[in-house]
């Protein structure tokens, strides 16, 4: 029996209505497995924003029902109070404009 989308994605909706910030990344914060993951990791501790995380690298459903829900092929992604934010390149730019402290502490 397969799930319909709306099951499928309880988990994700669980997890981003229960934390204001939430970053799907691969890795931990401690040990990103990427790049990206990486960077925006540090972006998120030099505002000094206290974050969910998950590992999508050790879940490959969350991963793909993930892509699914988000319409967004890559990570990490950042959802701040239920709303997609973005990827690395995003949470790069608002950082470059420093329009990131407003996004993550206006929750």
């Amino acid at each position: 029996m397969s799930l319909s989308p709306n099951q499928k994605f309880d988990y994700i909706q669980q997890i981003i209505a229960t934390h204001d910030i939430v970053l799907f990344m691969k890795g931990t914060p401690q040990e990103p497995q990427c790049g990206f993951s990486f960077q925006v990791v540090q972006a998120l501790n030099q505002c000094k924003v206290n974050f969910h995380s998950e590992n999508v690298l050790a879940n490959e459903q969350l991963r793909a029902d993930l892509k699914q829900f988000s319409e967004w092929p890559t990570f990490p992604q950042l959802y701040v109070k239920g709303n997609l934010v973005g990827g690395c390149d995003i949470v790069s730019d608002l950082q470059r404009q420093n329009k990131l402290h407003d996004v993550l502490h206006n929750v």
